[in-house]
Parts: structure tokens; sequence; C-alpha cells
């Protein structure tokens, strides 16, 4: 059983910084692809970014390319979602999510496991 848990979220102003967490439990995060998404209300969930460490690929939406970097720690079996410049648009319900075959995929339907999410909002 895996599971997953974020934490990071809060309240920033514009141009500002955040550290999103995903820990894992019952999977080691080097060994498959892990995407963030976020969703706010009324709309879909919406890719973020993914990275999957074996082969190397990493994908970011267009949105946040050049400003949100995804990095693991090992020994804390921790993704991070490190985002800078934030604005007001990032304002969302964050969440990880991991897909146990394949690389990376914008499609939400490719993932396995998901947390339960961490609200960011940035204020203007």
């Amino acid at each position: 059983q895996v599971q997953l848990v974020e934490s990071g979220g809060g309240l920033v102003q514009a141009g500002g910084s955040l550290r999103l967490s995903c820990v894992a439990s019952g999977r080691a995060f080097s060994s498959y692809a892990v995407g963030w998404f976020r969703q706010t209300p009324g709309k879909e969930r919406e890719f973020v970014g993914a990275k999957y460490w074996s082969g190397g690929n990493l994908l970011y939406a267009d949105s946040v390319k050049g400003r949100f970097t995804i990095s693991r720690d090992d020994a804390k079996n921790t993704v991070y979602l490190q985002m800078n410049s934030l604005k007001p648009e990032d304002t969302a319900v964050y969440y990880c999510a991991l897909r146990l075959r394949g690389s990376v995929s914008s499609a939400e339907s490719q993932y396995d496991y998901w947390g339960q999410g961490t609200r960011v909002t940035v204020s203007s």
C-alpha cells in the first residue's frame, strides 16, 4: 500500500516562494515517475510537472516552466516542488502523484496513487 502526504502549502505574496513536500510510504520515489498537479474550485485538475529519475525524463507545464522545480531527497523518500516567482494564478490545491509504470505523463489518469493535497494561496 502506498501513501503520499503533501505539506508546505500556505499563504504567500506574489513574487514569493514556497516549497511543497511529498513524503511516500510503501514505495521509493527513485523507481517511479512522480507528478505534481493542481486544482482550483470549479476547474479540472491541471498538470504542473513530473519527473522520472530512472529515465532522466522531466516535463513541466508551460505556465510554470522556469519557475517551478522538482527535486528529490532519497534519504527522506521525499519529493519537493520548489515554486518561485509565484503569481496569484498559481493559487490552488496542489497534489503529488505516483505512477508505477512508465515515464512522465501530464495525464492524471496515468497516475496510480495520490496525496490528499496542500493548499497554496498567492496574494496580489
